[in-house]
């Protein structure tokens, strides 16, 4: 089961989500973290400055970059870089949907 829910998670990572971003956002999620739900579980992530981020207690762990306006990411889980747009204008403690290929997740900004 918690096989299952990490690679949901490093696929929720990978997802090539439609969304319009500025870099304000990216910066509270990396500096800050974030909780993502996927399928009703709640995961948090932890990014490090570095380029490095773990989650499931560190059975998923990878590492990011920016790239203008996207947050790009590999894991343990998917080694093939995924770059995602995050919406604009979020801070610690919102909430917003993304949405992929294969579904929704909801992120919240530590």
């Amino acid at each position: 089961m918690r096989t299952i829910i990490a690679a949901a998670a490093a696929l929720a990572f990978a997802q090539g989500f439609a969304t319009s971003a500025l870099a304000d956002t990216i910066d509270e999620v990396t500096s800050k973290g974030i909780v993502l739900n996927v399928q009703g579980m709640d995961i948090d992530v932890t990014y490090t400055p570095d380029g490095k981020f773990t989650a499931m207690d560190g059975q998923v762990t990878g590492e990011w970059r920016r790239d203008g306006d996207k947050l790009c990411t590999k894991s343990n889980f998917d080694p093939n870089e995924q770059c995602v747009e995050y919406p604009k204008d979020k801070k610690s403690g919102d909430s917003f949907e993304l949405v992929g290929p294969q579904g929704a997740a909801t992120i919240k900004i530590k």
